[in-house]
């Protein structure tokens, strides 16, 4: 049963390895454009290195850039031998004595395409050459023009056995009759990359300066938002000192407002609760502009409550000192009696009697007198 139970567990086991092979991996990198890419620049990079002779043996990598080559062990001063050929049309190969000629001319078709190549070894007395034309096209006529360049242009070497570079100029004379004559046409031998590595200096040329736009434009949008950043803290922080501004300024209105009695204490009440409950929320809040900002509109609210309640207390105030700072004696009380709480005797007395005192003390005080 264990077997049994196990098998689909390892069949999915197996489906995950076969997923995650080689076939798998390339297929996910194609599927991307950098995948794309990549390979594209790889196929480049080999057509480059194709074309440019990293396949090539030494005898055609010389002669690439050059009009001369000199095997190893050949005496041969290689500066007069390129300043004798010049840019001329002609490709001049020595090689040791004893080699295949004609293999050495075939192994460096590529590399001088365009170009009239004589091979040549000393031979005992005399040279031994091969020359094999690459100058005209396939045609009987191109063939017939071939032949006769190729069996002309080694005449009158062996005189020069000895001495290669006197040898380099009979090549080199044979060669000027032969443009003279038609035979090879005229014009200097060009010595150009390949197309791939246009290609590559192309693209390193337009990723250099794709690269630095990037780069601009990208530190340009950076500096763009640290700066934006740095303005949003520089507001936030504004704001926040602010709000603590305005803070402290409602909790002196309430300071001030503490220990009033009347009709404002219920308010007093309300606005203290609420300002204990603000400060909850502004020690709360985080970094937003938006909540900071509309704290501090509750706060200024609240500051404005606060100072109408000092308003409504200071003119209850002042009605309190118009009235003399006591409560008014002369009205009546709650049981109809004067204000003074007692009766006044002068007037609750009898009038005659009240007039004869008054008279009386009016003779006396009027014999005194006399």
């Amino acid at each position: 049963m264990s077997r049994v139970a196990t098998r689909p567990d390892r069949a999915a086991a197996r489906r995950g390895v076969a997923a995650t092979g080689p076939g798998r991996l390339f297929g996910r990198l194609v599927g991307t454009a950098f995948g794309r890419a990549v390979l594209a620049c790889l196929a480049l990079a080999g057509w480059a290195l194709w074309t440019g002779g990293v396949l090539d043996g030494p005898v055609a990598r010389q002669v690439r850039g050059s009009s001369v080559y000199a095997a190893p062990g050949v005496d041969l001063d290689r500066a007069a031998a390129e300043r004798v050929v010049g840019n001329r049309r002609l490709v001049v190969l020595i090689m040791e004595p004893g080699a295949d000629l004609r293999e050495a001319c075939d192994d460096t078709e590529r590399a001088t395409r365009g170009t009239l190549v004589l091979a040549m070894s000393r031979d005992g007395e005399d040279w031994d050459t091969y020359g094999c034309s690459r100058l005209g096209g396939d045609g009987p006529r191109d063939l017939g023009r071939a032949v006769v360049v190729e069996t002309t242009i080694g005449r009158g070497a062996d005189a020069f056995v000895d001495r290669p570079v006197e040898a380099l100029k009979v090549i080199v004379l044979n060669y000027d009759r032969l443009v003279r004559a038609g035979l090879v046409p005229d014009g200097a031998r060009t010595i150009s990359p390949s197309l791939p590595r246009y290609l590559l200096a192309g693209g390193a040329v337009a990723g250099v300066v794709a690269g630095a736009a990037v780069l601009w434009f990208g530190g340009r949008r950076a500096g763009r938002l640290a700066d934006a950043r740095r303005a949003g803290r520089d507001a936030r922080a504004d704001e926040r000192a602010a709000l603590g501004a305005a803070t402290a300024v409602l909790a002196q209105q309430i300071i001030d407002l503490d220990g009033r009695a009347g009709p404002v204490a219920p308010a007093y009440r309300r606005l203290a609760a609420d300002y204990v409950g603000l400060l909850d929320e502004v020690s709360e809040v985080d970094g937003d502009a938006g909540a900071l900002r509309r704290l501090r509109e509750r706060v200024e609210e609240l500051s404005g409550r606060a100072a109408d309640l000092a308003d409504d207390a200071a003119s209850g105030r002042g009605a309190d000192r118009a009235g003399g700072g006591r409560p008014d004696r002369t009205g009546a009380g709650k049981s109809g009696r004067p204000a003074t709480g007692r009766p006044d005797k002068a007037a609750a007395g009898k009038p005659g009697k009240a007039a004869a005192g008054a008279a009386g003390r009016g003779r006396a005080r009027g014999r005194g007198r006399r």
